[in-house]
């Protein structure tokens, strides 16, 4: 006699086998992405300046990688890194990004290269910016950098006489002026010899007024007022500046002195003129450095790049609202110009 089985089936419902079916799917998904991410080349970009200060110079890079034919988080990872200005931490997530085993460092000035330098002889190190990376120690010569930092200098040290010269044209009568400077960055001291040298040779006594904090910046520009000087040189370092540059824009028009600072930034906060080079285009074409590595280059056989554009950038508001007059003839050498 034939025995019947009389044990049921059981039928899985269609929706839960499509939400298992879209479970794996997505599971698998994940895993490629993680191998795939894994794959991808890993940048490590340090400053010394709070990112939100930084934003210009973050999509520079960012195009320069695109021009490459990067895109991050498609074929590129970047670890974006700021320290705010605080020296130890700089250090800390230098090394922090050493251990993360980066395919190349990128740094956003002095102090970044400094951090970086110290944390590894190895890794390759891009530099966007120094003033003087030969006499800072961070490569051999600007042809033959050496070891595994190279990248762009920004040639502030030649600039800082230039500075000097634009503010004498623009207040002829200029016989005594201001630098505010902080000697605690490694390229103050030469910078302002450098300006010490202009001063002499157009007839300026120079009154240094150092900053090492935000709350040396009213004190100084009250120093200043009181010494009877006719202009300010800005020639701050680092995050103390840039944290603080609509403040210092103020109080320069407060004071009515007519400043000249080293970033643009300034000036788009509502400072006088900056002159400098172009470093959201050095930005940009550190990424033609982080290629060429990448693609098998190595830093020693990369020769640092001069910058190949300078802005000279003018605020007409606040030279109205100091009650100065630009000369025409210095106002048509300016590459932009705020109306």
């Amino acid at each position: 006699m034939a025995h019947t089985d009389t044990r049921r089936h059981r039928i899985v419902p269609r929706s839960v086998a499509l939400g298992f079916l879209s479970m794996l799917i997505s599971v698998w998904s994940d895993i490629t992405q993680a191998q795939q991410a894994a794959k991808m080349p890993r940048i490590g970009y340090l400053t010394a300046v709070p990112l939100s200060a930084y934003t210009t110079r973050i999509d520079a890079f960012r195009q320069g990688l695109r021009e490459q034919g990067f895109t991050e988080g498609k074929n590129i990872v970047v670890e974006w890194r700021s320290s705010e200005g605080d020296r130890e931490r700089t250090a800390a997530l230098a090394a922090e990004l050493v251990r993360l085993k980066v395919d190349v460092l990128v740094s956003g000035g002095l102090g970044a290269t400094r951090a970086l330098k110290t944390a590894t002889s190895t890794i390759p190190i891009v530099m966007t910016r120094d003033s003087d990376p030969v006499g800072n120690g961070f490569i051999a010569s600007l042809a033959n950098p050496g070891g595994n930092i190279t990248g762009l200098s920004d040639v502030s040290l030649d600039l800082v006489g230039k500075r000097l010269e634009l503010l004498k044209e623009i207040v002829p009568k200029l016989t005594r002026v201001a630098v505010l400077g902080t000697t605690t960055n490694a390229a103050n001291a030469r910078e302002l010899k450098e300006i010490e040298n202009s001063a002499a040779a157009l007839g300026v006594k120079v009154q240094y007024l150092d900053i090492l904090s935000s709350k040396d910046i009213d004190t100084a520009f009250r120093a200043a007022t009181k010494a009877r000087v006719e202009a300010v040189v800005m020639n701050i370092s680092g995050p103390i500046g840039l944290n603080n540059r609509k403040e210092i824009a103020e109080l320069a028009v407060k004071h009515r002195l007519p400043a000249i600072y080293s970033l643009r930034e300034y000036v788009e906060a509502g400072g006088l003129m900056n002159y400098a080079a172009d470093l959201n285009d050095s930005d940009r074409r550190a990424a033609i450095y982080v290629d060429k590595i990448l693609k098998g280059t190595k830093p020693a056989d990369l020769p640092v790049e001069q910058p190949m554009r300078f802005e000279f950038v003018v605020n007409l508001k606040a030279a109205k609202a100091i009650g100065l007059t630009i000369p025409p003839n210095v106002l048509v050498r300016a590459t932009k110009v705020i109306r």
